[in-house]
């Protein structure tokens, strides 16, 4: 098949790629842990897509040299890229949690009136009291010029988990007044758009380390003790979001229209090595696209449906790696994607678990074999 084929660098050259792409976006800071890379071909027949999830930015390679570092800005997509659609709240005096430039970051996607949680914690000390040595001697006069917050940005695990569980839920307990506080919590709350939901993630070390994922689990918890409600978001991004697909799908669009190619994209390939984020949201969206294929498409659960057109892609193929959060022989690694007893439900609580999407199609070693068996398929020379 002609095709329109995007690949990206191998592991090996991980850290170079993250500093390459997150420059090109304008992005500072610790970098996001997942991505798509994606570029074209030299087709204009119908259309395939390769997309490699590595531990960190996004990025779409020009025609073959899927080794090239040369990355636009518009080339880039991180798990909280979709934010960008969220334009009601860009206006709106938003809290934003992670580490490194957060504030940068959050302008970076739209948001005009942010406000960090060490601003936050500044403008009310008296709301930071786990840690004995930052609490104040004496008391500071109750403040009320400080503007009310309206809406909550997760944008990634910040560093210290209690200061920002902590203010995050005086500002949904108190409508986004913490200086004041409210005897009745309203619900619905504030609106809170979270990004990267991983649980785990793999580093160095021999077992998976948190990730963002398990600082919205905690959030989640506390706020389901404190008021009895769940909490709810009005947009969750970065995979296994079927949100995240449509905008890294809409990207490719783009850029092939940009090139003037007018062939659409029917087949994806999604390669990465997480189970449950990588190979459950590629299966996820290759359900969805299937469900569209033959009954339109099917409703979303938060933050809806954004894609600003239907998707033309028919499939998307789901390639595990062996050398990441996933390890065939480890016994620590994460649960097992073929065979096997059922797995625990790593997945955020608003996704509907299904084992059979834990499976991926093709299981290879290293992302190098992913590229060279999407090339075989699809009858690609390799150069």
């Amino acid at each position: 098949m002609a095709a329109w084929g995007c690949v990206a660098a191998l592991g090996a050259a991980r850290g170079l790629c993250w500093r390459a792409a997150r420059a090109a976006a304008g992005l500072q800071g610790r970098p996001a842990r997942r991505c798509y890379a994606v570029g074209p071909a030299q087709a204009k027949g119908p259309a395939t897509c390769l997309i490699i999830s590595l531990n960190s930015s996004v990025f779409l390679c020009p025609p073959l040299s899927w080794l090239s570092l040369q990355v636009d800005a518009d080339q880039v997509i991180l798990s909280h890229s979709p934010m960008k659609l969220f334009s009601e709240y860009h206006e709106k005096r938003m809290l934003v949690s992670g580490q490194g430039p957060v504030m940068e970051n959050a302008q970076g996607l739209g948001f005009r009136n942010v406000v960090t949680v060490d601003e936050l914690r500044m403008a009310f000390p008296l709301l930071d009291m786990v840690d004995l040595e930052r609490r104040l001697k004496t008391t500071p006069l109750p403040r009320n010029d400080f503007p009310r917050i309206e809406g909550v940005l997760l944008l990634g695990e910040p560093v210290r988990w209690e200061t920002s569980l902590q203010l995050i839920m005086d500002v949904l307990l108190s409508n986004g007044s913490p200086g004041a506080g409210l005897a009745t919590p309203p619900y619905p709350h504030l609106p809170v758009l979270a990004s990267n939901m991983d649980l785990l993630w793999m580093a160095e070390a021999k077992m998976p380390r948190f990730g963002h994922g398990t600082f919205l689990l905690c959030l989640e918890t506390i706020y389901q003790k404190v008021t009895g409600k769940e909490l709810r978001y009005e947009g969750l991004m970065g995979k296994p979001s079927i949100l995240t697909y449509q905008y890294a799908e809409d990207l490719i669009r783009r850029q092939a229209e940009r090139r003037g190619w007018a062939a659409p994209i029917r087949k994806l390939y999604a390669v990465g090595d997480n189970p449950m984020s990588d190979v459950y949201g590629a299966n996820l969206f290759h359900q969805y696209l299937q469900k569209a294929t033959h009954d339109g498409a099917p409703e979303l659960g938060a933050g809806g449906t954004r894609q600003q057109q239907p998707s033309a892609s028919q499939s998307c193929i789901s390639i595990l790696v062996c050398t990441g959060v996933y390890n065939p022989r480890n016994p620590q690694s994460t649960e097992p994607v073929l065979g096997g007893g059922e797995p625990p439900f790593h997945g955020h609580r608003d996704l509907c678990f299904s084992p059979g999407l834990m499976e991926a199609s093709h299981v290879v070693n290293d992302v190098n074999e992913a590229v060279q068996l999407v090339f075989r398929k699809e009858g690609w020379a390799l150069e």
